[in-house]
């Protein structure tokens, strides 16, 4: 969810340039069951623009029209939406709606915490009763520092209180710059993920080639900067280089990435294994078997468009722990 939070602060600051006033829609509180899950959240400017989304479409018209007595009072407002009688989605959704006018401070803490890969905290306050909730609101917690998304938010004792903690947005590093690296880029931008693309000097790649990615590292494999690679950063070998590859392992084989993918066969696989373990026999067997290759699942992949689909699914299933299985064959709720 960081991700989309990242983009409302960016989209609240066009408003702001234009004079557009702007309310915050939270999902705060959830009876049975929904779309999205609490936390969820998106922006409402007082031209009719809407950015992000808090159900798969069905509940967004709705928000815009309970929206309006905020802009016109900026009193806080509770409105809840009842998909059991509409939409036979079986949950009851509570929406907290606040005016939304962050101080400057705020952003510029907001960007040093993004470009930091901090973690953050919101505590948005709330009772389940439709109506105006007076000196309701979210408070959020940066770099130490605490904020509200407007100057009538107070503590409130007699409350309850969503409480998230938000960590950096998910990285998706692809090692090699080809073809194929422009397709999962390109996929992984489309999920709100940060990617970063790493190429060697002689590979003559500019960040033109690898449309909106986030950064492009281009350093030898040995000077590859591995400080850069923390728990939230996914890390896919694919330089198509048995020579290259090596080298890279030999530079990432201290790192902890959430996930480690190689391309190409088992048997590639296991040789650039046993000539690492050649190179380097202390190495930390658990870095070996956290090693996903050939990287993807078996979804019977052709194109490069749908193997960066298999491999962007496996990547999901090892962050969220969990199994691939068809939703149909699922014993338990999926949401």
């Amino acid at each position: 969810m960081t991700h989309e939070f990242k983009k409302i602060i960016k989209e609240y600051s066009i408003a702001k340039l234009a004079n557009l006033k702007c309310v915050l829609a939270t999902v705060v509180d959830l009876d049975g069951s929904s779309y999205r899950k609490p936390g969820v959240r998106m922006l409402i400017r007082e031209d009719d623009v809407m950015i992000g989304a808090v159900s798969g479409g069905c509940v967004e018209k709705e928000v815009l029209f309970q929206a309006q007595s905020v802009f016109e009072n900026g009193i806080t407002k509770l409105m809840t939406y009842d998909g059991r009688f509409r939409l036979g989605c079986e949950g009851l959704l509570y929406i907290l709606l606040e005016s939304f006018s962050p101080e400057e401070a705020l952003i510029t803490d907001f960007k040093f915490v993004i470009e930091n890969r901090k973690s953050f905290k919101l505590n948005t306050s709330y009772i389940k009763e439709y109506g105006d909730l007076e000196g309701y609101g979210t408070f959020i917690s940066l770099n130490s520092v605490t904020y509200t998304f407007n100057s009538s938010t107070k503590e409130q004792q007699n409350s309850l209180h969503f409480l998230q903690t938000l960590e950096p947005c998910q990285r998706l590093l692809l090692i090699g710059g080809e073809h194929d690296s422009v397709q999962l880029a390109h996929f992984g931008l489309g999920m709100g993920w940060e990617v970063n693309v790493a190429v060697t000097p002689k590979e003559n790649k500019t960040i033109a080639d690898f449309h909106s990615i986030d950064r492009l590292l281009d350093f030898e494999p040995e000077e590859f900067p591995v400080e850069t690679i923390d728990k939230n950063t996914a890390v896919l070998l694919m330089t198509h280089s048995y020579v290259k590859d090596l080298k890279y392992l030999m530079r990432l084989k201290n790192s902890k990435p959430t996930y480690l993918g190689i391309l190409g066969p088992i048997k590639r696989r296991e040789k650039l294994l046993s000539e690492l373990l050649e190179h380097d026999m202390d190495i930390d067997l658990g870095f070996i078997e956290n090693i996903h290759g050939p990287a993807g699942l078996n979804i019977g992949a052709e194109t490069p468009q749908e193997i960066a689909i298999s491999i962007l699914a496996e990547i999901l299933t090892v962050i969220r722990k969990t199994q691939p299985v068809m939703l149909k064959d699922k014993l338990k709720s999926v949401h």
